[in-house]
């Protein structure tokens, strides 16, 4: 018989070192190849967005240690920071700016992450944002490895630093590893960084319709502003905050460094939070250490609609910022947005003022109609006369047509509406609209704007079938209505009604996504369908028509990705248009306009008396 042998006390310590360091091991490497939180330069993976979501921070030092020498000016601070858009920071500056904002930010981040900056890159600009906030908090990590500062910037041991990232949890790779392999489209919690400008994501923001103030206050993603919380603020630590902003300043200037320093809006009742002798303080404290814009409070800062909660703003605000400071005409400003402050000077407490309603917003009807015939019929078909009883009554009642593009200068430019403005829309492209409508129109000097099918445009049978269907316009007749200057061609998707008996089952319900189809079929069905459509009616459009009135979130964000700045649905409603806020140009009612509708119930719906 062969004898069992069984480990000594000391074979069984190495078996357990042994296991342990294998372990060790494992992990470390593990965290290397998903690296969760960026620390290790995200070797394999490269997904900075995901990164840069653990810990800003620590992430996008890494991200700019590989692609610092794409830009050349950096804007710094919390979280509302990213409200400043790349874009234009880009255009007014002339440079090329990656937005290094950090949730939980204070000043000694900020210095730290600006003097590595400034110490280790070409640097043109270096923009600082700071609000009162900042003075409350200084030198705090709630969460080293979400809020932990890189070693290279706060100079803490490297070794102590990596180790903490190398052997953290690898539930953390774990969790990327499962996010990436799911990973949809819009954006998501997970990532909410913009990988090349270092900003937020709000591409499903930027896409979301804003209306009236009611309709906002109603959901539940801006409770906040139902009931706004009371609370009591401080500024413990200003003294260490303005230290830190006095060392950015004087690297700048020692460097040849642009320094500014911009104070960003914040919702009109946060700053009650801090009682009156502390906001002097703050503000006399700041105008000691350099020239600083103060756009805190204006009358923009009393409408919830440009903010998500007390700081954050939209992007919209932050671009009116900016074209506040370098003095942009064609923006619109609101009431009372920034001051400039100068080094030296006493400035007390900003005090913004809320402006009447009516004076930066307007409301808009918008009429849709299909087909004209001598004969009305149905819900599409209106006959020619009631189109005229129509067109009579609102030239006799003052209304003035106007382009979607009137709207959008509206909005962005504050260029002012008549009295009275109407906007009249046709849809589907119908040959009608030109041998019908246009006439009347030219004759009363009436604008319109047609939203043609791309796929039938010069059509009289169904797509590729010998059904016969109501003809449409071509190509030739709709270039020949835009050179009217009275009537302007829009998309209402090149293939996006589909018929069920006509087309190939499962039908399509407008632009909406198929049961059972992928999210990648449909993101390409999606930009074949806008770029066909392009080709059909012979320029890029930058209104959309939405087919049947169906509505969903994905292909909004496409959209608006596409150039698409105003959308309109089949909800019948009148619209409010808010200046500064693109948003409010998205999915916009239109009242359906059927042979029923006499001229005096259209005078009522546009009154708002029906």
């Amino acid at each position: 018989m062969k004898k069992k042998h069984s480990l000594s006390s000391k074979g069984w310590l190495w078996l357990f070192a042994g296991t342990v360091l294998l372990l060790a091991v494992l992990v470390a490497g593990f965290n290397i190849c998903t690296d969760p939180f960026g620390a290790f330069g995200d070797p394999v993976m490269g997904w900075w967005s995901y990164n840069e979501t653990m810990n800003p921070r620590v992430a996008k030092l890494s991200y700019l240690e590989q692609h610092h020498s794409q830009y050349d000016s950096y804007i710094i601070g919390p979280s509302s920071t990213s409200s400043f858009p790349t874009q234009a920071l880009n255009r007014y500056f002339d440079a090329s700016f990656y937005n290094m904002t950090m949730y939980g930010a204070d000043m000694l981040d900020v210095e730290q992450m600006g003097l590595y900056v400034l110490d280790h890159y070409e640097v043109k600009n270096l923009v600082v944002s700071m609000y009162i906030h900042c003075a409350e908090i200084y030198d705090t990590e709630p969460n080293t490895l979400t809020y932990g500062m890189p070693c290279k910037a706060d100079g803490s041991n490297p070794i102590l630093y990596y180790g903490k990232y190398l052997f953290a949890s690898p539930k953390y790779g774990m969790e990327k590893l499962k996010a990436w392999r799911s990973d949809p489209y819009l954006q998501q919690p997970y990532r909410v960084f913009d990988q090349q400008t270092g900003a937020y994501d709000k591409s499903r923001r930027d896409a979301e319709p804003i209306g009236s103030l009611e309709n906002y206050l109603s959901r539940s993603a801006y409770s906040v502003f139902q009931n706004y919380p009371s609370g009591t603020g401080s500024i413990s630590c200003l003294q260490p905050c303005m230290e830190s902003l006095t060392r950015l300043r004087d690297a700048c200037e020692e460097k040849g460094v642009t320094f500014t320093v911009v104070c960003p809006p914040m919702y009109g009742q946060y700053l009650e939070q801090f009682s009156p002798k502390d906001q002097d303080a703050f503000y006399n404290a700041l105008a000691e250490v350099t020239d600083y814009w103060d756009f805190s409070l204006s009358s923009a800062s009393f409408d919830p609609r440009f903010f998500y909660d007390e700081t954050h703003f939209r992007n919209d605000l932050g671009s009116m910022c900016l074209a506040r400071m370098f003095d942009d005409p064609e923006v619109y400003i609101p009431q009372g947005l920034g001051r400039y402050v100068t080094k030296g000077s006493s400035p007390r407490a900003p005090h913004g003022a809320k402006a009447d309603e009516h004076t930066y917003t307007a409301q808009v009807p918008v009429l849709l109609y299909h087909h004209l015939a001598e004969t009305g019929e149905g819900t599409d078909i209106i006959s020619l006369d009631r189109f005229l009883s129509h067109m009579n009554a609102l030239r006799e009642n003052g209304y003035t047509t106007v382009f979607f593009e009137d709207l959008q200068a509206y909005v962005q430019s504050g260029t002012p509406l008549p009295e009275k403005p109407v906007v009249i829309t046709f849809d589907d492209g119908y040959e009608s609209n030109y041998t019908m409508a246009y006439p009347i129109l030219k004759e009363y000097n009436m604008k319109a704007t047609i939203f043609a099918i791309g796929v039938s445009v010069g059509k009289d049978t169904y797509k590729d079938t010998n059904q016969p269907m109501n003809p449409h316009f071509s190509l030739e007749q709709a270039a020949e209505m835009e050179a009217s200057g009275l009537i302007d061609i829009q998309s209402h998707g090149y293939n996006m009604h589909e018929v069920a008996g006509r087309d190939k089952d499962p039908v399509r319900k407008g632009l909406l996504q198929k049961e059972g189809e992928s999210e990648a079929d449909y993101l390409e069905y999606l930009q074949k369908d806008f770029e066909q459509v392009t080709q059909a009616i012979g320029k890029t459009p930058t209104v959309f028509a939405y087919p049947y009135g169906a509505t969903a979130e994905l292909p909004a964000v496409v959209l608006h990705q596409q150039g698409i700045y105003a959308t309109v649905t089949t909800v019948e409603k009148s619209n409010i248009l808010v200046q500064g806020l693109s948003q409010s140009l998205l999915e916009m009612g239109r009242f359906y306009m059927t042979e029923e509708v006499t001229a005096e119930q259209l005078l009522a719906l546009l009154s708002g008396k029906s």
